[in-house]
């Protein structure tokens, strides 16, 4: 079922993508030749009107057939090679490259506004602490190697009581259940729910995590559920995915600076098969968690594709801009050889990281 719904997910977020470069040509007055779904062998395809619709069989990609887009110009009459990609301003040819990533951020805004509508987990001490209903005091993080994470609390867990063997705390505010664990007498046995089912650990608080006070090495914070109108979750959509926009490129430039610099820390790079693997636990959180989580790769994938970087939209705008600062046209043969080194060097990349990604489960 997680693969079932793996490649349901990477297949909407190719379909947005490409549906933006679709609507964008036609727009634009260019002739689309094929609008595919996955890489060749093809499963099956048809054409309607001038344009073929393909199911290809490697389902990790996609792509539209745009004329002209490759360089070449050749055409059955005039009119059609007025219909070109190439023939169109730089302004339009930028557009529908851009387009695609469009589609993404559009995706994500979507999905989160419905989050929001179906109702989502946040903090009641935050945006929203006004809408916030049936708080639980709930692990956000747990510390590498804490009292805590050899107890085996887990993020998620939601606490139902603590108890220290002289007093208990069994309410629903995260500062006094921080409070009480730093005022703790010894051992604390902490009862809190897990998916479906309760369990109970025991945990001994330390020094030196928290300075000034023993701790056991989580952070807590008082989870309840948002559920928004519509028109209140499409704004706040919004708002959401500018935040989770900017908080991804900040990360994805920082990531590369210190790639740069030698540092970057490739154990935080996921491959389809780590991706798969995240979206088998947000499949057993639920629904809303879904589409968070789907939302958050749309963002990223919009993202990346706008590198610098040739085989991605990014890479085809920067030729542009160069077209555009010099006035002279990159000869269609010299962008085909350099997008195709882009492509086959990112398909090494992600094979690379679908390796790791794949020792890491063994």
């Amino acid at each position: 079922m997680t693969v079932i719904l793996f490649l349901i997910i990477l297949g909407a977020l190719v379909f947005v993508h490409e549906l933006g470069h679709f609507i964008a040509a036609k727009k634009a007055g260019i002739r689309v030749d094929e609008f595919a779904l996955g890489f060749p062998p093809k499963i099956v395809a048809k054409k309607v009107g001038e344009t073929t619709y393909s199911l290809n069989l490697v389902p990790f990609g996609g792509y539209v057939k745009i004329f002209g887009e490759d360089g070449e110009v050749a055409a059955d009459s005039p009119a059609d090679e007025k219909r070109s990609f190439g023939r169109k301003s730089k302004w339009i040819q930028a557009a529908v490259l851009a387009s695609g990533v469009f589609g993404n951020i559009i995706f994500a805004w979507l999905l989160i506004s419905a989050s929001f509508a179906i109702g989502i987990p946040s903090s009641a001490e935050g945006r929203y602490a006004d809408s916030v209903r049936d708080p639980v005091v709930t692990v956000t993080s747990v510390i590498a190697d804490s009292p805590a994470d050899r107890a085996g609390l887990r993020q998620g867990d939601e606490i139902i009581s603590l108890a220290d063997g002289t007093k208990t705390y069994e309410g629903t505010d995260a500062e006094d259940a921080r409070a009480f664990i730093a005022d703790s007498a010894g051992p604390i046995s902490v009862h809190y729910r897990r998916g479906d089912s309760v369990q109970v650990l025991d945990v001994e608080p330390a020094e030196g995590i928290v300075e000034g006070k023993i701790a056991i090495g989580v952070r807590l914070d008082a989870v309840g559920v948002v559920q928004l109108s519509v028109s209140r979750s499409l704004y706040e959509g919004v708002l959401t995915a500018v935040d989770l926009l900017r908080e991804v490129t900040l990360g994805l430039f920082g990531f590369i600076r210190e790639a740069v610099m030698g540092k970057a820390d490739l154990e935080s790079i996921a491959g389809p098969v780590g991706i798969a693997g995240l979206v088998g636990e947000a499949r057993h959180l639920g629904l809303v968690y879904i589409l968070s989580f789907t939302a958050f790769i749309s963002i990223n994938l919009a993202v990346i594709n706008l590198l610098p970087i040739p085989a991605l939209d990014g890479g085809r705008l920067l030729f542009l801009a160069i077209e555009g600062a010099t006035r002279r046209t990159i000869p269609a043969k010299v962008s085909r050889t350099v997008n195709t080194v882009g492509f086959v060097l990112l398909i090494l990349f992600m094979l690379f990281i679908t390796y790791r990604d794949i020792l890491k489960l063994l």
